[in-house]
């Protein structure tokens, strides 16, 4: 299958980020800055939603490990990521313990097989790609859950005064001809009308501002989804 439309951009990115940078820097700014603080958010959001020991986790798209790095300090669980740029994988890699796995994937399916992971999560993932999209990616997460599973994703939603910014800067951007990625916007309404859609109509969130995480926020809006149980 051809790389989606926005694989080239992001590889050039990071390939610029790493001509200037040194490696550390540049796999920080790829995946938007602050990685061990960044990294420690999305570990407490899974514990939140029930990460123990032994537990599998699926990071759709993990970037240059952020997530992966913050878990291996704390819990003993099994591990997959995927995403779409090598060098962040390898990077990601090399901060993991040897256990972890790291799988590149261009295609609109994921490479997993049928209730997987007792977590599956996608941070600041579908916040870059068409609804269409997200949706066919959401259903293989659901499809990879195990039964009683959670499916966690960050968005951005126009609900949220904190991410206005962020629309009129990328419409800014758009109006100059220099938008360097996509900046998608999902409705709670909509997340929730998918997640009925898709079997799984237990949907939790939480606002992007909310600092319970260690008393800091994520920025971005969650949803979690609990897979029914079988």
């Amino acid at each position: 299958m051809e790389k989606e439309y926005f694989v080239d951009d992001y590889e050039k990115l990071v390939a610029a980020l790493k001509s200037v940078d040194p490696i550390d820097v540049a796999m920080s700014k790829a995946v938007g800055g602050a990685y061990e603080i960044f990294g420690h958010i999305e570990c407490q959001v899974l514990e939140q939603y029930g990460l123990a020991n032994g537990m599998s986790v699926f990071d759709f798209g993990c970037g240059s490990g952020r997530l992966s790095t913050a878990i291996s300090q704390k819990w003993e669980i099994e591990y997959l990521g995927v995403d779409v740029v090598d060098d962040l994988l390898r990077f990601a890699a090399s901060k993991a313990p040897s256990h972890y796995r790291f799988l590149l994937n261009h295609g609109l399916s994921i490479p997993v097989p049928d209730a997987f992971a007792d977590i599956c999560c996608a941070f600041s993932v579908f916040t870059h790609l068409r609804h269409e999209d997200s949706y066919l990616y959401l259903t293989d997460l659901v499809r990879a859950a195990k039964p009683g599973g959670r499916i966690i994703f960050s968005f951005l939603e126009f609900a949220d005064p904190n991410h206005w910014t962020i629309f009129t800067d990328t419409v800014a951007a758009r109006r100059q001809s220099v938008l360097p990625h996509l900046n998608v916007f999902i409705e709670r309404n909509a997340i929730s009308r998918w997640a009925a859609h898709l079997g799984c109509p237990q949907v939790a969130f939480v606002d992007s501002h909310d600092p319970r995480w260690g008393g800091h926020a994520l920025g971005q809006s969650v949803a979690v989804l609990t897979k029914p149980a079988a």
